[in-house]
């Protein structure tokens, strides 16, 4: 099953609601369900997910004209980002740490699919990476290696985008500028991916292949990431664990190769779908950079 937050244009008010995603379009699971799951993570953290499969079969109320997306988890109260879990990451930053190298992204820096992704007026070096994010369903503390498969509820794409030249010695200021990590297109439920370890994952700009690699070539494996997160801070139902980006980034390549205003930028990951956003200055920002 597809699960997709959305934002219906069709109504007289634009109404936020949450869907399954099928064949000819979506089929609007909050107008069913919302009273008692108002949105994604309530639907995962309350035992929705068997209620909502009997609707798989309707009719779907929109296409995908008719809505606005919005981020799979639109309010995470976690958001875990892995950095340099790629051979060829590591070897382009010169990575030699062993450890899992985590860092937060914070709920309101992400973007849907098809949506803007904002380019901040204070940089120059505005960076794509392609991640697997995967989806906690079932929350808990200490959890073990063998048993972390069974509390995820799914997987997407995610754009990590990073503001290089703000990151410094360390991440959290390159990663949490408003709109610069785009979430979707929707969660693919676990059912449907035998192995995460195997999934191809590309990212392109402007159509030319940026990034190509295969999440069985991670560092640290999913359940590891899982069990050593869990470890010092306990998982809840929607938590999301954004586990690395393939080597390719624009900061390495010689030219640099940054996103502007007007690029498109896309994440595909086998299984799972292709995430698409259009780079957009963030004219906000430009105004407070002039104050």
């Amino acid at each position: 099953m597809k699960l997709v937050s959305f934002v219906a244009k069709t109504n007289v008010a634009p109404r936020k609601s949450y869907g399954a995603y099928v064949n000819g379009g979506i089929v609007d699971l909050g107008s069913r369900l919302g009273d008692q799951y108002p949105d994604i993570k309530t639907l995962l953290a309350d035992g929705g997910v068997a209620e909502a499969r009997q609707y798989l079969d309707c009719r779907p109320d929109y296409t995908e004209s008719d809505v606005d997306f919005l981020p799979v988890i639109e309010t995470p109260n976690k958001i875990f980002c892995v950095g340099m879990n790629y051979a060829d990451k590591r070897q382009e930053f010169g990575e030699t740490n062993n450890a899992p190298t985590i860092f937060i992204r914070f709920p309101d820096s992400q973007t849907g699919h098809a949506c803007p992704v904002l380019k901040p007026a204070f940089t120059s070096e505005f960076d794509y990476e392609g991640e697997l994010a995967v989806v906690i369903g079932n929350g808990g503390k200490g959890i073990s290696k063998e048993e972390a498969i069974s509390h995820i509820a799914g997987y997407s794409c995610y754009m990590d985008g990073s503001v290089r030249d703000w990151q410094y010695t360390w991440f959290t200021a390159g990663k949490n500028w408003p709109q610069t990590g785009a979430f979707g297109p929707w969660l693919v439920t676990s059912d449907e991916i035998t192995d995460p370890h195997a999934l191809g994952i590309r990212t392109y700009l402007n159509g030319q292949k940026v990034q190509d690699d295969n999440t069985g070539n991670m560092i640290h494996s999913i359940p590891e990431l899982i069990a050593y997160i869990s470890t010092f801070s306990a998982l809840s139902p929607g938590d999301v664990m954004i586990t690395g980006s393939p080597g390719g980034v624009g900061k390495k390549r010689t030219p640099p190769l940054f996103m502007n205003d007007g690029d498109v930028v896309e994440v595909e990951i086998e299984q799972i779908g292709r995430l698409r956003n259009r780079v957009t200055q963030d004219t906000c920002s430009s105004m407070r950079s002039k104050a």
